[in-house]
């Protein structure tokens, strides 16, 4: 057997960490079958977007491992680290996922708290009296 194809995907501040290998196209998260872990349609469709350009939806066993954040980032982390194994597999795919945008990572993350206000850009109410 040979080894599995092992990619990274980021998103917010969940990770997810997978394992590729050839197959019938059964995703794994954290143990769990991929449509319990990810109730909603919209969600499922947003991970399975890449298999869908590559034409691979069940050409892969998938086994994922994500931690951190929350069900919608680990979601994101997830769809760009298939995106990352899939160019493994296959270079040709770089374009097309390119142009879905599916190989850039989301850089968006929540900004911090800053000391003497209540929140990231709220501020306590100002009183000129």
């Amino acid at each position: 057997m040979p080894d599995p194809i092992i990619a990274t995907g980021r998103r917010k501040t969940s990770v997810a960490s997978l394992k590729m290998n050839p197959g019938s196209g059964a995703i794994k998260v954290n143990g769990k079958d991929f449509v319990d872990y990810f109730p909603s349609i919209s969600m499922q469709n947003t991970i399975l977007r890449p298999l869908e350009i590559a034409s691979a939806v069940h050409g892969f066993d998938i086994e994922v491992r994500t931690r951190g954040g929350g069900i919608l980032g680990q979601a994101g982390a997830m769809r760009l680290a298939i995106s990352r194994a899939l160019v493994q597999t296959d270079e040709t795919l770089r374009n097309p996922l390119r142009e879905e945008g599916l190989l850039t990572r989301d850089p968006r993350m929540k900004e911090r708290k800053k000391s003497g206000q209540p929140g990231a850009r709220k501020r306590f109410q100002f009183s000129k009296r």
